[in-house]
């Protein structure tokens, strides 16, 4: 699976970095405004108040926007784009890890401070 999602990440910060090109259409920025306000919203496929899997949408669904986005952006953008991404990616390996690990830890904290607020913890 992670093999499959490599690309999507790949594209996806490859659009972010082409969205600051003046070569860059409409229809790409469009689109990475459209995954920034779908990351920022309150209003998702699955509320982000359901521990681990209302995240989880946000990590396909944004990526996904961006990667479909990015496929509208002129190939020396594009190519230029994923170069900066892919130099990004070898000098911070660690980024998505660390990103997915913040995650499941903040979901975590969130999930053990409403069972004690609860009531649940004793």
């Amino acid at each position: 699976m992670i093999t499959r999602l490599k690309p999507i990440w790949r594209d996806a910060l490859a659009l972010l970095f082409a969205v600051w090109d003046a070569r860059t259409p409409m229809t790409a920025r469009l689109g990475a405004l459209l995954a920034l306000a779908y990351a920022l919203s309150p209003i998702d496929l699955i509320p982000d108040a359901i521990p681990v899997v209302g995240l989880g949408d946000d990590l396909l669904v944004v990526p996904a926007i961006l990667a479909l986005a990015a496929r509208s952006l002129p190939a020396p953008v594009l190519l230029s784009a994923r170069a900066r991404s892919a130099a990004l990616q070898r000098r911070l390996p660690w980024l998505l890890p660390a990103l997915g690990a913040s995650l499941i830890l903040g979901t975590g904290l969130l999930v053990w401070a409403l069972w004690r607020g609860l009531g649940g913890g004793g």
